[in-house]
């Protein structure tokens, strides 16, 4: 199993922050390489369960799964259900914790997969520093960093 972790700081409250990324269907409003977003089923973006479809700009498709969602605790929890990187058993979780020092926030990503050991390297690092830093990087762009 493949694990990838990334954090950053951002320079906004966290409460701030969640608003915008907290929407699983939002991911066009604020992640760089996303190009459009729907729930299937015109289920709440928030619902535990929903799924999202999903296009990348590059053309790639996704779709994933809602697990689980907390606004006590700024967390969202999501599966890959169907990907073209060619990973399986994908399970990622976004974390905010307020800075008690200012008005910031810890930001982390995280995620395990299953994948073809010739590829745990490219796509640690194609997640990694794609897809978990490019959110971060235009996070930081929006409120800061």
């Amino acid at each position: 199993m493949v694990q990838v972790y990334a954090s950053s700081v951002l320079g906004a409250p966290a409460d701030r922050i969640w608003a915008v990324v907290r929407d699983f269907n939002g991911l066009p409003d604020w992640h760089p390489a996303i190009a459009e977003s729907r729930i299937e089923g015109n289920a709440p973006a928030d619902q535990v369960g929903c799924v999202r479809a999903f296009r990348l700009r590059d053309g790639g498709a996704l779709r994933e799964q809602l697990l689980a969602l907390s606004d006590y605790d700024f967390s969202m929890t999501y599966a890959i259900l169907e990907s073209p990187m060619g990973v399986e058993n994908y399970v990622a979780t976004l974390k905010l914790t307020p800075v008690t020092d200012g008005a910031r926030t810890f930001i982390e990503w995280s995620a395990e997969f299953d994948c073809p050991e010739e590829r745990e390297a490219e796509l640690a690092a194609q997640i990694g520093d794609g897809v978990f830093q490019g959110g971060f990087d235009a996070l930081k762009a929006r409120f800061g960093g």
